[in-house]
């Protein structure tokens, strides 16, 4: 089984990556913010409650997260593997994550860290805000929040995987053809 934590900061293309290696490589996508968003969407209990921090630009609590990956896994349990995207986001997650896969006989493959300068990062999501409708998008000082917090709180994840030898770091920047032929190259290296 293939399973790949996509990781980088808010903007840095993991959402038009995954896209991507999903496509190519017959994985199911983990996506924590879609799952999110489909719950807020839904209008249920824990989509306002993901909502009101979302906006604050706080991450929801682990054991929520935890929960909606393990019944996605479940859901999916025939599958050629996963692409967890925006998940893990710290070191607790990450071993929660180790700890569930392992009790389904199971483990994180590799880790692709995408890596974009912060300027870069900002003209990107404030682009994307003109589309996507997310007030997180649109505002200059929850964007930069939310490119402190991954920083200070999930950028020590990149040492987590290193530790491993699982860490793979890929510069986001420059043609999506471009980092799409490069995280490819990490993948079919280590598989």
């Amino acid at each position: 089984m293939l399973n790949i934590v996509l990781f980088g900061p808010p903007g840095a293309g993991k959402g038009t990556q995954s896209e991507r290696l999903i496509e190519k490589y017959k994985l199911i996508h983990l996506s924590t913010g879609d799952i999110l968003r489909g719950e807020i969407a839904a209008g249920t209990e824990l989509g306002m409650k993901a909502k009101s921090l979302m906006d604050k630009g706080i991450l929801v609590p682990d054991e929520v997260v935890i929960g909606m990956i393990d019944s996605k896994i479940n859901a999916n349990a025939g599958s050629k593997g996963f692409i967890f995207d925006g998940f893990p986001r710290t070191i607790a997650q990450a071993d929660a994550l180790d700890k569930l896969l392992s009790g389904k006989n199971s483990s994180i493959t590799m880790m692709l860290a995408l890596e974009v300068e912060k300027d870069e990062l900002v003209r990107r999501i404030l682009h994307r805000g003109k589309d996507s409708g997310r007030s997180d998008d649109t505002n200059l000082d929850i964007i930069n929040k939310r490119i402190d917090e991954y920083n200070n709180k999930t950028a020590p994840l990149k040492e987590y995987y290193s530790q491993q030898n699982k860490l793979n770091v890929i510069k986001g920047v420059g043609g999506i053809e471009v980092i799409f032929g490069k995280l490819c190259e990490a993948i079919e290296k280590q598989v």
